[in-house]
């Protein structure tokens, strides 16, 4: 019967769902971390800046290992490269909760960055294969699910786990769920219909893509837009209990899962303004930019979120925040399609992939800093007004070279 199901053309959508799963394991994993961070900071000694430098090590080994993970990916095949991909980071994860010095703390988070750097491609790579393009905005939008439940269960069971087990069994509980995703991909993988694997472009076709002022403007407007993000995703545990004097329990049940819901609603708002602005006639690469602009306004509010008066006040700023930066986001991960076409499109993504790595490394070890000197004030405007100067780069380069 299972086989059965599998040799459905539906059963390509099964495929979409486990690898969303993945996703929803890689966002637990990393999360941890920053949902116990308060706790982890007390006994270890560790001030912001040194929480930042873990954020910084992961960010940079991620994006680094990215470029390579795609490649591993190709050459391994899906099936078995991405089995082999969630045991390195769940294996790394399971470690986390056996260290015993901040050093250990900095190498596993080290080896989860490299390990973690192959589950955005690979969730790519099942979307490419089993998915025709039409349905592939789609597939995006259950991957963005995915994360934001990840996003949604990390603080929750990450205090839950700590109060009766300890905070080691937190990381140790949520590296193992990964060993039995393994069986269950490789047995969706075996009997769904299984579509031919090809390679992505050479070096050589690649060259115009290399050399085209837009897939700059394009990174950087990511980098730019994404600060606010990389801000909230790993610093709200730590802002409710350090600016409005909750406890780390209190912080993580009470109100910081609730950005990451907001996140996916912002990624199909963007999906679907867009949509509904080019039915109404408008080409689609000027109604995505309509879109960014308006997430980018929204976007301004978040530099009164120290200003609140409340926990809650602040939070509901927050979502916000996540909702107009996803809902401009998946514009501008649109966006290569647009401009460079399906045979250019993969690459020009991971370069957006290893850029947002770029920036969490630099942005999470100035935060940390910034924090400690001069409290959450100066990032918060900082980050507000970054995605204007986003929507801004991406204007001048298209209008150069309209697409």
């Amino acid at each position: 019967m299972f086989k059965q199901f599998f040799s459905r053309p539906e059963a390509r959508w099964a495929v979409v769902s486990v690898f969303a799963l993945s996703n929803t394991l890689n966002f637990l994993d990393r999360q941890i971390l920053t949902s116990l961070a308060p706790q982890l900071k007390q006994e270890f000694g560790i001030s912001n800046a040194g929480f930042g430098d873990l954020l910084m090590v992961f960010s940079l080994c991620y994006a680094l290992a990215a470029p390579f993970a795609g490649l591993f990916l190709d050459r391994a095949g899906l099936a078995r490269g991405s089995s082999l991909v969630v045991a390195f980071w769940s294996l790394a994860g399971i470690a986390t909760g056996l260290v015993h010095s901040f050093a250990g703390l900095l190498l596993c988070r080290a080896a989860l960055g490299v390990g973690e750097a192959g589950g955005i491609p690979g969730t790519g790579k099942a979307s490419a294969l089993y998915l025709a393009p039409r349905e592939r905005a789609f597939g995006s939008a259950i991957s963005q699910v995915g994360l934001t439940l990840g996003g949604i269960i990390a603080p929750v069971m990450a205090q839950w786990i700590s109060l009766r087990y300890g905070w080691r069994w937190a990381f140790i509980l949520a590296g193992a769920l990964g060993f039995l995703w393994i069986p269950l991909w490789l047995a969706v993988s075996r009997a769904a219909p299984r579509p031919g694997e090809s390679h992505g472009p050479r070096g050589s076709a690649l060259r115009p893509l290399l050399t085209d002022s837009r897939f700059y403007a394009v990174l950087a407007a990511n980098v730019l837009l994404m600060s606010v993000y990389s801000l909230w995703v790993n610093w709200t545990t730590v802002f409710l209990v350090s600016e409005h004097g909750m406890s780390q329990a209190e912080a993580n049940y009470r109100l910081a899962w609730i950005p990451p819901i907001f996140a996916t609603a912002g990624g199909f708002a963007g999906s679907w303004l867009t949509l509904r602005w080019s039915r109404a006639g408008q080409p689609v690469t000027p109604a995505r930019m309509r879109v960014i602009l308006a997430g980018s306004l929204l976007l301004l509010a978040g530099a009164a979120v120290p200003l609140m008066p409340s926990a809650a006040s602040a939070i509901a700023l927050v979502c916000l925040s996540f909702f107009a930066c996803v809902m401009s986001s998946v514009n501008i991960y649109a966006l290569p399609l647009d401009l460079f076409g399906p045979g250019r499109a993969g690459f020009a993504v991971a370069g957006l992939t290893s850029a947002y790595g770029l920036l969490q490394g630099v942005f999470s070890s100035a935060a940390g800093r910034i924090v400690d000197a001069h409290g959450f004030a100066p990032l918060c405007v900082g980050v507000a007004i970054a995605p204007m100067a986003s929507w801004a780069v991406l204007h001048l380069a298209l209008k150069r070279r309209p697409a």
